[in-house]
């Protein structure tokens, strides 16, 4: 079957109803006939009838051994960075979300793990940076918010020659356009609240590994942690995931009208989407992935904060706001807002421009958000009519 039909019949029909729509079981317990012996479920936090149709789902989807659903993508993170233990390292993206920066530095660090960044899509400095400690190498692809590729397969077998772990964040991409699983990740993280879900109403993280051994120790943390998906939010999610196909098409579509729009105008100096024939990484993406996502960022000649603040509160139609992935087109601005709290030096290092913008294109025509642009952008050459605050 093709993905988008697989995706649609992957989700069961109810065997006790024959509802067509996953039942949302909203219990905390379950009954058992005699004390050990159930029909599959004890307690809402080791195991619920809805989530546990989601995991298989995503389990499928990204071709795993078993998948777990969590409270948020960040609740999924610190499940699988608890695979760790004092003494170990990370090699992780440079180019990378805030929030994986500040839970690596403000929190796993204290334990005694330590985290080494590296640009991870030169293979080069993935080798030179391996310690006889490393466990994990962590990748983001593409990066939050430049869109940086890194060589997965290349990278999974350097993996499996030192015995180290490699996790991928999918959630730019999403199983439809890319599956890190087949290309030998160990392990797949999701902020299902993104393109997943994908209508920006819930909350949701979801990890898939490809082993028992993996999967009996992720059981074991997300059980004891408590940090698991409700049975809700659960089911918002699977019915999130059934247009998947459809919105991400649209979205594809549209990032690349937008991004080829944006790569012509005069005020912007770099636009960043492996779509494009001028992204540095564009044939490692085209070799690894199915299409190139819904997320564009650019950064402007003139490289001024007030600028890029400038631009973000002037448009109408992409909403300022920290997350993507819904149908609905939204924009952020990463130094002030998802990465504001990474130190200046180590995000110009990794290339986050004080004017950097990042886009979530969404499902709106694609004819009008290029107009929306226009018009914000129209405002730099504007004169400004009243000061504008910055907090950072």
């Amino acid at each position: 079957m093709k993905p988008s039909t697989q995706l649609i019949h992957s989700i069961p029909v109810d065997e006790l109803t024959g509802a067509i729509s996953v039942p949302i079981y909203q219990t905390s317990t379950f009954v058992q006939e005699s004390p050990g012996i159930n029909k599959g479920f004890e307690f809402s936090r080791a195991n619920n009838p809805t989530r546990k149709v989601l995991e298989d789902l995503i389990c499928g989807l990204e071709e795993g051994y078993a998948g777990f659903a969590f409270a948020s993508g960040m609740a999924a993170i610190d499940a699988v960075l608890k695979l760790l233990k004092t003494g170990d390292e990370i090699m992780a993206v440079e180019d990378t979300y805030g929030g994986i920066f500040q839970i690596f530095h403000h929190m796993f660090e204290r334990f005694g793990v330590k985290v080494n960044f590296v640009d991870t899509s030169n293979i080069d400095k993935v080798l030179e940076k391996i310690t006889p400690k490393t466990r994990i190498i962590w990748l983001e692809s593409p990066t939050n918010p430049t869109l940086k590729i890194s060589d997965i397969k290349s990278i999974s077998k350097i993996a499996r020659q030192h015995n180290i772990l490699l996790v991928v964040d999918n959630t730019f991409s999403t199983p439809l356009l890319q599956k890190p699983i087949p290309m030998g990740a160990d392990i797949v993280i999701h902020s299902a609240s993104k393109y997943l879900a994908g209508h920006t109403d819930v909350l949701a993280g979801l990890v898939v590994v490809n082993n028992k051994a993996l999967a009996d120790q992720l059981k074991y943390n997300q059980n004891i942690s408590g940090s698991i998906l409700s049975p809700f939010e659960a089911w918002l999610t699977i019915r999130g995931i059934e247009t998947l196909s459809l919105r991400l098409e649209k979205q594809c579509a549209n990032a690349m009208a937008v991004a080829t729009w944006l790569a012509e105008h005069p005020a912007v100096d770099k636009v960043f989407y492996p779509g494009l024939a001028t992204h540095k990484h564009h044939h490692i993406a085209r070799k690894q992935q199915k299409g190139y996502g819904g997320m564009v960022s650019f950064t402007l000649k003139d490289d001024l904060l007030k600028n890029a603040i400038r631009i973000v509160n002037a448009t109408k139609l992409f909403r300022l706001a920290e997350s993507f992935g819904g149908v609905k087109s939204m924009l952020s601005h990463p130094v002030t807002m998802t990465h504001r709290n990474i130190p200046e030096d180590f995000r110009r290092k990794a290339g986050v421009q004080d004017s950097c913008i990042r886009l979530s294109v969404g499902i709106e025509d694609a004819e009008d958000l290029i107009n929306d642009l226009k018009q914000a952008l129209d405002k730099l050459n504007q004169p400004i009519g009243k000061q504008i605050t910055v907090l950072q």
